[in-house]
């Protein structure tokens, strides 16, 4: 037994039950029996919306992230941890590597832990299929299930994340404007994010009636010095390309020592466009052009969602925000 299955023998809404709950007034008398009735018989211990009840509730909210040495991860983990302890909840990070299997496991360990929700912290926890995302969907019948830098569309997910395919379209008009058509797009893997990064590299070429060569494409999870490595094989091998759009700043680093090592001026002779607005980007020289995914501000919003649920209100399942590309000093185009 599940707030669904209460909320289905209920003939109310999921946010009805929470509201029940949570001890709202906002419920009728005659719903809130109905309700505490249905719980009573079936012998049903709230958790995840238990706060206004006080029964069970940890005032902890479990983290999953893939890697917490990643800039985009481990800003965002403090991003989300310092909103959380100003609404007085407690937080248990997990990392989980890239396997599936790892990521299933370390759910149910936090579920277990009866954390009151759970925070998926990346795109990379979407898998392609259903089947492989059942492990999301069971956890979202136990406790709210926040995504950020994602989007998947089932009860009890809140998603909230940046347009990656909105501004990548548009840092890649920009260049192809000026008739500038020999740029590569560099991304790590096809993540939700990576996939919609792309599309908008795509989208940007089909508005002037192009299509890039597939290697304008790649898709290469390395470290800064293979990323230069890698650039350096590609030249060799004739594709030419002299803009790099990145689908992250480690990536656009990268480059930057791949120009360096072919002596191009950048901005004047190179250009290199990173994404996320990380550190990384004022530790170079010159500093790194980059997009601005508002990591801080989505990772508030995301917070807030979370405590709109808790208090038994609907927030939207869905929340996309729009970045902004910040001009340095290694693009000279916007």
């Amino acid at each position: 037994m599940n707030i669904y299955d209460i909320s289905k023998k209920a003939g109310v809404s999921i946010a009805t039950v929470s509201r029940v709950m949570n001890g709202s007034s906002n419920v009728s008398e005659k719903t809130r029996k109905r309700i505490l009735a249905i719980m009573a018989e079936n012998d049903y211990t709230p958790n995840a919306f238990a706060r206004g009840l006080g029964l069970n509730t940890m005032k902890t909210i479990g983290f999953l992230c893939a890697d917490s040495s990643d800039q985009f991860f481990f800003r965002a983990v403090y991003y989300l941890e310092r909103a959380l302890r100003a609404n007085h909840y407690d937080a248990i990070l997990s990392c989980t590597g890239m396997e599936l299997e790892t990521r299933a496991k370390y759910l149910k360990m936090l579920l277990a832990k009866k954390v009151d929700a759970v925070i998926l912290v990346g795109s990379s926890f979407i898998e392609e299929t259903y089947e492989k995302n059942q492990y999301i969907f069971d956890a979202a019948e136990e406790v709210p299930v926040i995504i950020l830098n994602g989007y998947l569309d089932a009860p009890n997910v809140y998603c909230v994340f940046c347009d990656d395919k909105e501004i990548v379209e548009q840092a890649a008009c920009a260049y192809l404007e000026l008739g500038i058509k020999d740029l590569l797009f560099l991304y790590r893997a096809d993540s939700y994010s990576g996939v919609r990064k792309r599309k908008g590299f795509l989208a940007a070429y089909e508005k002037y009636d192009l299509s890039p060569d597939p290697g304008q494409i790649q898709v290469f999870n390395g470290t800064i010095e293979e990323v230069k490595n890698k650039l350096l094989s590609l030249s060799q091998e004739g594709l030419p390309f002299r803009t790099v759009i990145c689908g992250d700043d480690e990536l656009a680093v990268g480059a930057l020592k791949y120009a360096k090592a072919r002596n191009l001026a950048v901005p004047s002779d190179f250009n290199v466009l990173g994404y996320n607005n990380s550190q990384l980007g004022l530790c170079c020289e010159p500093e790194l052009s980059t997009i601005d995914n508002r990591l801080e501000f989505c990772c508030s919003h995301a917070v807030n969602t979370l405590m709109s649920v808790l208090d038994g209100t609907s927030p939207p399942g869905k929340t996309m925000f729009s970045a902004r590309i910040l001009q340095r000093g290694t693009t000279n185009v916007f």
